[in-house]
Order: structure tokens, then sequence, then C-alpha cells
């Protein structure tokens, strides 16, 4: 029997903020994945080594977590006034697609080093020394992030002294802006309520703030689904009945915020809308050791992607905690004291987080964001080229 042998495909290996991901250039990419369709999930699925019933991508780049299951393509932009064009592609683990109903926050803060390393922003943008202003175009959600990028001797610059709760060694600092961050069209609240009462058959009845920002999360009081807030991955991640409640918790809150028209579309669309819970500023441990005080942050946060408990917090996520905070009555702000705020700080598993955001109530009294603003860490891990089997696609 003849077997065709592997091709090679030029990437770059890369940790963006709490995630990793394998990033791509459209034009490396094989002609049959420049464009959308079954070809290039493959391809992706191969490249990160799903699906895997083991749970585990040993035959591939994933690190068998819903952080480390990640694809980037980009190109230069065809959107007037930006650089490049972001596309973000969320590989199931232990099934066969690609999700791409979102963007990732965690990621953005990689996408404007690999694009100046790439070739894809225009030289005359690139200082010497200083900041390089990188304006991309995140295809998912059709939203503008800013990517502020330092530069040293001509080249971006890695190595810092940033550090980031969730992320072991310092790095050099990259501030994020999500410029409209609302994702989607109509209103940042879908259902027009800051809380509503979600009602899922089985489990219960519960609060619920629903927020399209970032990216679309349903956020839960901890105390009514059991929990403190001060939950590490140890403690939900084992226990398969808990995290099956919140799959059907994500499932009607994403039809309840027209997403989806059936609880039975969501098992395709696993990577948004995100389900998060909030509770009071509370002394908690880290996931490190590492100690975390009332006095160092405004409330608790602990959210689910994939199916689990995230290590951290997801960038998108971040942005959507900021956002809802900063709207007086959502959950997330009535967790943090209430009243009006511009920015927050959060605790998660792995420590704590401060994000900025601007919101505005309209006439008409929808509310809106203008931008929200982070500081994540970026670095490249490998590069050169991915190898998959000849027929993958």
């Amino acid at each position: 029997m003849t077997f065709v042998p592997q091709i090679k495909i030029p990437a770059t290996y890369i940790r963006g903020g709490t995630s990793k991901g394998v990033f791509f250039r459209r034009q490396d990419l094989p002609v049959a994945a420049q464009e959308p369709g079954e070809a290039r999930d493959k391809i992706l699925q191969r490249v990160i080594g799903s699906p895997d019933p083991y749970g585990q991508q040993i035959d591939g780049m994933g690190g068998a977590t819903s952080s480390t299951s990640k694809t980037v393509i980009l190109d230069k932009s065809e959107q007037p006034e930006h650089d490049v064009d972001y596309l973000f592609g969320q590989v199931a683990i232990d099934k066969a697609f690609v999700d791409w109903s979102g963007n990732c926050g965690n990621l953005t803060a990689a996408v404007g080093a690999f694009a100046i390393a790439g070739g894809l922003v225009d030289t005359d943008r690139i200082p010497e020394n200083g900041i390089c202003t990188v304006r991309i175009w995140q295809k998912n959600i059709q939203k503008t992030i800013i990517a502020h990028v330092p530069i040293t001797n001509g080249e971006v610059q890695e190595t810092g002294d940033f550090e980031l709760d969730g992320v072991t060694f310092p790095a050099a600092e990259v501030v994020v802006e999500f410029m409209d961050p609302a994702d989607g069209e109509g209103s940042m609240f879908p259902t027009g309520n800051l809380v509503d009462d979600l009602e899922v058959p089985g489990v219960g009845t519960f609060k619920a703030t629903m927020i399209n920002a970032g990216i679309p999360t349903i956020f839960l009081n901890a105390a009514d689904i059991n929990y403190t807030g001060t939950e590490l991955q140890k403690d939900l991640n084992s226990d398969a009945a808990a995290l099956a409640r919140f799959e059907t918790i994500r499932a009607y809150g994403a039809v309840k915020m027209g997403l989806i028209s059936d609880v039975g579309e969501a098992v395709a669309r696993q990577h948004t809308p995100k389900v998060a819970f909030v509770a009071p500023a509370t002394d908690y441990t880290s996931s490190s050791g590492k100690q975390i005080s009332v006095s160092d942050i405004d409330v608790c946060v602990r959210a689910l992607s994939m199916g689990k408990l995230h290590h951290a917090m997801m960038g998108t996520a971040s942005v959507a905690i900021a956002t809802a905070a900063a709207v007086p009555g959502t959950l997330v702000n009535l967790a943090a004291g209430g009243g009006e705020r511009e920015a927050v700080t959060f605790g998660h598993p792995s420590g704590t987080l401060r994000v900025g955001a601007a919101a505005e109530q309209k006439a008409n009294g929808d509310w809106t964001a203008k931008k929200a603003v982070m500081s994540r860490s970026a670095r490249v891990l490998m590069e050169g080229f991915v190898r998959i089997p000849g027929d993958t696609f």
C-alpha cells in the first residue's frame, strides 16, 4: 500500500496572554485552505491533533485544553485604515469541528507582533524604537482592535518585566484596546434587560446578566448555583455532573440571547457564549499558591470555556466583565459593589486582572460600550513548519 507523504506548512507557535495557538499567514496555507470550508477545517484540526477521543491531542500541536487548542489566520487587511485581518478558529478537542463564532482576546496580544514580523504591517508604520500601533480587523466579530506593540531596533520586543497572572514568566507588555466591543449586531444586552430570569428546565431558574461585549457571556451569581466564586479548576473540572449542568445553562442562555434557535444547536457552537459566575470580593488562594486579598480585587469571577473551568480568564470574557461592571445594575456591577466605574480588578483562578471599560446609556435607554483596555503579553515559542499527512484534505 502506498501512503501519501506529509506536507509542510509555514507556521509559528505563539503564547498570547494565557493562551497558545498556531499562527498562519493566509498566503502560506495550501490553496484549498485559503478560503473557508471543509479543507481549511480539516487542516487546522490535523495541525492541532483533533478530533482526539483520548482528549490529549498527542498527535498534534494542541495542549488538550481550550486555552491551547487554537489557530489563527492573518492576512493583509482589506478594511480601510486597518493593517491586518485576524481570523480565529477554536478547535474542538474530541469532536471534528472548528468554531469560528468568536474572538480570542488573549491571542489578540500576539496578532500585532506576528503581523509585524510576517510583513503584514507596512514598514513605514514600524518605528525603529518605540511603540507600533497595529490596527487589527477581527473578522469573526467584525470589530476593530488596536494593539500597541513595543519595538526595539526595528524588531518586536518580546522580553520585559510585565507579569501576568496565569503566565509563569514575565515578558514585554502589550496594551490592547477593543473598540466598540459589543459583539454582534443589535443591543449590547440582547434581551433588553440588565438582569433576566433564565429558566433552565431540569436545572432551575437563575438571575442572569447576558451581554454581548468582547464575547457573548452569561453571568450568574455564584451563590445561586452553590459556589463561592473562589473555585479552582480542580474543584469543577473533575465533576462531570456539574459541567453538564453548566452546558445546559449555556445552551438555554444561548437561545435566550438569540445566538441559536434551539438548544440542540449549542453542541456545534461551543466557543460562544461563555458562562461565568460572580461573587463579592473575598480572600482566596490562587492555583499557584498566591494569596489574593479582598483588598486586591473588586469582585471574584470564574468562567468556563469549551466546557471546562478556565485556568485564568479569557481575554474576551475579561472585556465582558469590565463592560458589565461599568453598567450599574448588572450582576457583575452589583457583585463589585454597585455604582459607576470605568475599571474593575477581578480575581480569577490564577490571580487578578485589571481591565478598563467605558459604557454609556443612549437616549433610547440602550447601553453601548466605547472600548475596553487591558494589558497582555506575547512570546514566540517556535517558528518554522508544521507537518500534516498530505491526504488530510
